[in-house]
């Protein structure tokens, strides 16, 4: 297992609070910039929404060539339409 899904297994085990913070400092962390703070809660709450969905077994995790071969053969179909 890659380093970084050890990482995102164990922020899982957090209860919910914590995990809430950890994705609020890894939203802030990803833009230098100011942004609107209503923004920032709205990301930290859908980064929250998929967090939980992957806990509880809603949503599966998947590589990015995985994910970007997806896109490509849906574009692709959609070009075709």
């Amino acid at each position: 297992m890659a380093q970084s899904d050890e990482h995102l297994a164990e922020l899982l085990k957090l209860p919910a609070e914590q995990r809430a913070r950890a994705a609020r400092a890894l939203l802030y962390s990803l833009d230098d910039e100011a942004e609107e703070p209503d923004a920032l809660e709205a990301q930290a709450e859908e980064l929250l929404r998929r967090v939980r969905a992957f806990a509880a077994g809603e949503v599966k995790l998947v590589g990015g060539e995985e994910a970007r071969a997806t896109v490509m053969a849906r574009i692709r179909s959609l070009r075709r339409s």
